[in-house]
């Protein structure tokens, strides 16, 4: 037993030692939007924004988008999809005196085969018509400061870019988002390594969707966002799909645009994970089987090695589950960072954290077994084909 719990705490270590060295950096959360050169002309970007239901957010929402400092033209569109709220008023109301155009689409009944979101979006797009050479897929819960359309606009336009996506900065204010939204973003980015996706030799894509431009010439490329219509996880099926064509993307974390929603309550954040993990996993048992071995092994038998050690007297194992420990911690370091978070709270956060999310990704495959899946907004996807 002995031996068998060294070499299963020293495999953890070594994949550790790799994911530092050799997983491009991802720990590192360095990709930002830094300045580009502004083009010769600034070129037209038309901002689409799916809400329903988005009462609380959509005003601030709005307000940032018309109060950006864009050199160019730049129209504002909202596609109220069904909202059972006051979404659309409010709308109307801050268009009347936006220092930008702001056009409200009352949203069509959804269509089969599509998901809510992107039947939304495409109503937008539609909405733009030949009017922008760039569109701005953004959020109702999500506000940007004034600078961040220029900045898009001009890394998209100095470096060729058919696709520049940011991870905006999502709240982090409760003790769950606290513990548990960082750890998302560090997550996501061990899976889409952001310095993969922006370089053009690697297959890696992936985006975020709070905030996306794309070029309208990329996206009419790939057929449009009826491509991936029946998609939970878009924003990475999107930049999948645009980069597969040979047109370079790139993605980075937000300084200057940041998340309104507040995921108060361990069952908010919950939700928003089961409701997509398994599909993440293409819905098979057997990667589900690995997942949870390969986060078991990473995050929580080092730290239980070292807190049993006294029963068991393996101090071998011990050390290495210690050296193991301090690894991870130093990798959450810069996330916890970015998230003006003290690197304390990876030492206990992050096991805690990886304990939480292999739950719920055992809870979201349990809710497509029981054909609750894909749930959002009083929606219901899970009958959808969601291709690879």
């Amino acid at each position: 037993m002995g031996s068998i719990l060294i070499a299963l705490t020293g495999l953890s270590a070594v994949i550790w030692l790799y994911l530092l060295v050799a997983r491009h950096g991802f720990w590192r959360s360095d990709q930002r939007l830094t300045d580009a050169p502004a083009p010769p002309t600034w070129p037209r970007v038309v901002a689409a924004v799916p809400a329903r239901d988005e009462a609380e957010t959509i005003e601030a929402c709005v307000r940032s988008l018309a109060s950006q400092d864009y050199p160019g033209d730049l129209r504002i569109v909202v596609v109220d999809d069904s909202s059972r709220d006051a979404t659309a008023s409010i709308v109307k109301q801050v268009a009347e005196s936006a220092e930008r155009p702001v056009t409200v689409v009352s949203g069509s009944p959804l269509a089969a085969g599509w998901t809510g979101k992107l039947w939304a979006l495409d109503q937008g797009v539609r909405a733009a018509a030949n009017d922008a050479d760039f569109l701005w897929f953004t959020d109702a819960d999500i506000v940007h400061e004034p600078g961040v359309l220029r900045g898009l606009v001009a890394k998209a336009m100095s470096e060729n870019r058919a696709l520049v996506s940011l991870m905006v900065r999502l709240r982090c204010e409760g003790f769950w988002e606290r513990i548990l939204i960082p750890a998302f973003v560090f997550f996501f980015q061990k899976l889409y390594p952001f310095a993969a996706i922006n370089d053009s030799t690697s297959r890696v894509a992936g985006a975020a969707g709070g905030c996306v431009l794309i070029r309208r010439e990329a996206l009419e490329a790939i057929g449009g966002l009826a491509t991936i219509r029946d998609r939970l996880i878009d924003d990475c099926a999107l930049a999948k799909a645009v980069k597969s064509t040979g047109r370079p993307i790139w993605l980075g974390l937000a300084d200057d645009s940041c998340s309104l929603r507040a995921y108060d309550r361990l069952e908010d954040i919950w939700d928003m994970v089961a409701r997509t993990a398994f599909t993440q996993l293409d819905h098979s048992w057997a990667k589900l089987a690995g997942t949870v071995v390969g986060m078991v092994l990473l995050y929580l038998l080092p730290v239980l090695v070292v807190l049993t050690a006294p029963l068991h007297h393996i101090w071998t194992a011990a050390g290495l589950g210690a050296l193991t420990w301090i690894l991870m911690s130093l990798a959450y370091t810069p996330t916890l960072a970015y998230y003006r978070r003290p690197p304390l709270l990876g030492v206990i956060g992050l096991p805690l954290a990886g304990l939480l999310y292999t739950a719920m990704t055992v809870s979201s495959a349990w809710r497509h077994l029981a054909g609750r899946g894909g749930r959002w907004k009083d929606r219901h996807y899970e009958s959808l084909t969601q291709r690879p």
